[in-house]
């Protein structure tokens, strides 16, 4: 491509001010930006990411059909929700214009194994108009194509563990409270753990109607299925509280979270496929105290057993890194819901983005 690469962000919050610096510096440009809160519609993007003018200013939601038709731009960030039912409209919208997409919703990881309806949905549309939508994030590597690539020298795997964590703090609001933060233990149990204590069959039900609420993991773990060419015989979920034992400031919840409450919850997610390998992997999401940090940490259990841990990794900025790399993948790929597995390694880009698009 001869000219710079047209972006619009969708979701103006925290990750919103790394993805629009990443782009610029990158040698994209940022050409509109939507967002639902009214404290920031009408403000300048440059004022949302702490620098100078921009002369873009954040429109809401329900302009953002017009916004994108006009601006025309070559693909949309979205960075707004964690489940696929929230980012549907911004993604259908999309699909619908023929704009390429990509999302940091987690869920849109690989959400044919989750909300099913919706994703034929979305890749039949960009499938008509000719558009890629996709999500990606920190997953992308550090759930997936690490793990993908030390399987890769292998012998062979009996089973793949896996544990990340992650503070809450850091990805806002709906992120902290779907993870039962604040809860009392009997809350928890009612409102966020009940919700697993499902037989197979009314899993998949809840699945095939679009109202299944998984874990984080659990998308990974079909992308990393999908990836390695294993084929799902089960798979299942659980949802367990995390406490301190101190008092913990929160200032997303803008509240104390008191000693035994919830500060989170720890999801474990168990991949039963028929080539024999188990895929166990656990993330930790809460509010973070003075002790805490993020931890990212694989075993491929096998000849070799292999770990790799990463402690402290900038979780945000390297979701935020990996969605904006990955954009010239996104317009190079096929149209139709097109999960990253299928798009080839993750890299760096050390030239200007649309140099990258065939």
């Amino acid at each position: 491509m001869d000219r710079k690469i047209k972006v619009v962000q969708y979701g103006t919050g925290k990750m919103s001010v790394y993805t629009m610096r990443y782009v610029y510096e990158k040698g994209a440009e940022i050409v509109g930006a939507v967002d639902v809160n009214p404290a920031v519609i009408g403000k300048d993007i440059g004022e949302i990411m702490g620098c100078e003018t921009k002369g873009i200013k954040v429109v809401s939601a329900q302009d953002a059909e017009k916004m994108l038709e006009e601006v025309k731009p070559d693909i949309v960030i979205v960075t707004t929700m964690s489940l696929f039912s929230d980012v549907e409209e911004a993604l259908m919208l999309c699909a619908k214009l023929g704009i390429n997409a990509i999302t940091t919703c987690e869920e849109a990881f690989f959400p044919a194994n989750s909300n099913p309806v919706a994703t034929k949905k979305i890749d039949e549309m960009a499938k008509k108009t000719g558009c890629t939508i996709t999500g990606s994030g920190y997953q992308d590597i550090y759930w997936g194509q690490l793990i993908t690539s030390i399987a890769g020298s292998t012998h062979d795997i009996k089973k793949i563990k896996g544990s990340s964590s992650y503070n809450v703090e850091d990805y806002g609001i709906a992120l902290a409270k779907a993870h039962g933060a604040g809860l009392t233990l009997e809350q928890f149990e009612e409102e966020v753990a009940s919700a697993d204590n499902i037989s197979e069959e009314e899993r998949q039900k809840l699945i095939n109607e679009g109202k299944f609420s998984p874990s984080y993991m659990w998308n990974v773990n079909g992308w990393l299925c999908e990836k390695l060419g294993l084929t799902v015989k089960s798979q299942s979920q659980k949802c367990v509280p995390q406490t301190y034992k101190e008092d913990i400031e929160s200032s997303t919840l803008q509240m104390t979270v008191k000693a035994g409450l919830a500060t989170g919850m720890s999801a474990v997610v168990t991949t039963e496929t028929e080539e024999g390998i188990t895929i166990e992997s656990e993330c930790i999401g809460k509010v973070y105290s003075k002790e805490d940090f993020d931890k990212n940490e694989w075993t491929i259990i096998g000849e070799p057993n292999t770990t790799l841990v990463i402690n402290r990794p900038s979780t945000v900025e390297l979701t935020c890194a990996s969605v904006v790399n990955r954009i010239p993948d996104v317009i190079n790929a096929k149209p139709g819901y097109v999960p990253t597995e299928q798009m080839g390694e993750l890299n760096y880009r050390v030239r200007p983005l649309n140099e990258y698009v065939k």
